[in-house]
């Protein structure tokens, strides 16, 4: 395929971010694409940045490369399976170990259209590697999140959000038996059976956001934010590894419409890295490419219904997700910040970028599995 321009990353990078440095970013799914190209960006922003990924030659690969792009960044591997509960405890107890405190967590690796598989934990391989590990991980790194003058909680989402709402059925422990793998008709035309799982975890995604924003708002806690972003159609191997398994036909020319993943993973670094950004904000071309401005939610991704059954299916699934509880071992307990409190960084730098000033601000990235990023 024909190399694809990059046409808004520096724009993107002059223009709404800022200094990153002494913050610590958390990336799932940096071996390539989207996930890969923000560790690479927030690195140079002077982040250290955690990246979470599976055990594989491809991420002790992709380390290298980030390290040979960036010599003067700081990468740190932590392994994480988002295809494994006990893999995502144990990375965020390991990230817990290392340090006192987690700026920004970027849940952005994602699988798409694969067949119709139970992980170890006998939930849809989609649904889990999605949507339930991300909110996991969330929740046991919720505490360290607390402890930043400006923590994030980006969750990547796509143009697959939109459709119906949500079934209760997607988010059970019966992965394997939820409609099978859909004809090759089907998975040419992006539809049928393997596409609705995916549509429902991409869905969750948004869901677990805006239900986030919502309970950090009910509990006045201002120091940490929610927020939501899309790639777009994009140029990534999410495609190619869903066209491996039957998923869909990458030579039908419809990658020629797509963007380069550059361009892909700009709402992922705006939401990290972007200084006026705020509690809630979506982030995203408004079509299938183009500059990623601010989105309003679609009524789907706020619906009250929706969120609850998304909450409700990730709390049955591991845990009650208790906002002013923390599950790392080095990070305490901080008690709720009420509403009228005022707020105050840990340290505040004043940094001019393309003439204009903005606070320095934290975020963070993490990383599981060896699939994809950006769905």
């Amino acid at each position: 395929m024909q190399k694809i321009e990059t046409k808004h990353l520096q724009t993107v990078i002059a223009d709404h971010t800022q200094d990153m440095s002494g913050r610590v970013v958390a990336i799932t799914g940096t071996t390539s694409g989207t996930g890969y190209v923000c560790a690479r960006e927030l690195a140079k922003l002077g982040a250290t940045v955690l990246l979470l990924n599976r055990d594989s030659d491809r991420s002790v690969s992709a380390r290298q490369r980030l390290e040979s792009e960036v010599p003067d960044g700081t990468f740190v591997a932590i392994t994480c399976d988002l295809q494994n509960f006990a893999s995502v405890r144990a990375a965020a107890q390991e990230i817990g170990r290392r340090y006192d405190r987690l700026d920004a967590l970027c849940n952005n690796a994602g699988v798409m259209a694969l067949p119709d598989q139970a992980t170890a934990d006998g939930y849809d391989v989609q649904m889990q590697t999605n949507s339930i590990a991300p909110f996991l991980l969330t929740k046991e790194l919720f505490g360290l999140l607390r402890r930043s003058d400006d923590g994030r909680v980006v969750n990547q989402s796509s143009l697959a959000r939109r459709g119906a709402g949500h079934d209760p059925m997607y988010f059970g422990r019966n992965g394997g038996d939820l409609g099978g793998d859909g004809s090759p008709e089907d998975n040419a035309a992006l539809r049928g059976p393997r596409w609705q799982r995916y549509h429902q975890s991409k869905l969750a995604n948004c869901t677990f956001t805006y239900g986030l924003q919502q309970r950090l708002d009910e509990r006045g806690i201002t120091t940490v934010k929610a927020l939501l972003a899309h790639p777009g159609f994009a140029a990534t191997s999410l495609q190619t590894n869903s066209a491996s398994t039957g998923g869909m036909d990458v030579d039908s020319g419809l990658m020629s419409q797509a963007q380069s993943a550059e361009d892909g993973a700009l709402g992922i670094i705006r939401a990290c890295a972007d200084p006026g950004a705020r509690p809630g904000d979506f982030f995203g071309p408004e079509g299938y490419t183009g500059f990623p401005g601010r989105l309003p939610p679609e009524d789907l991704l706020t619906d009250p219904e929706n969120i609850r059954i998304c909450w409700e299916g990730c709390e049955a699934a591991v845990g009650a997700f208790e906002l002013g509880v923390s599950r790392c071992p080095t990070a305490a307990v901080i008690p709720p910040i009420g509403p009228d409190s005022l707020r105050a960084p840990v340290a505040t730098v004043t940094v001019r970028r393309s003439n204009t000033v903005a606070r320095r601000v934290v975020d963070v990235a993490v990383g599981p599995v060896d699939v994809e990023r950006g769905s």
